[in-house]
């Protein structure tokens, strides 16, 4: 998701690639599609496109994948999209 972006190289995500199973579950599951199977183990292929929503972490049955959830552009995103949907004036956007 090459438009989406918030702040270059601040996501809090990890991947233990040695810890990995290569199970897929974390591309399954981020709605940005950061992750992809090589050599069969998870990859983060698009970094900057984390929105720290925690869904990848939450589903890796290895703990291969760390993230804080919360705390990145993902609250940042979801309160634009709630406000545009609600009409309602958006007080503080960031941090």
């Amino acid at each position: 998701m090459k438009s989406f972006r918030y702040i270059p190289d601040v996501a809090t995500l990890k991947l233990n690639r040695d810890e990995c199973v290569g199970c897929g579950m974390c591309h399954a599951v981020c709605p940005h599609r950061i992750f992809q199977l090589r050599e069969k183990k998870a990859e983060i292929v698009d970094l900057d496109a984390c929105i720290e929503c925690g869904a990848c972490a939450k589903n890796c049955p290895t703990a291969a994948i760390s993230v804080n959830p919360g705390v990145g552009c993902a609250s940042l995103i979801m309160s634009i999209w709630w406000h545009q949907l609600t009409g309602k004036e958006i007080k503080n956007t960031c941090c």
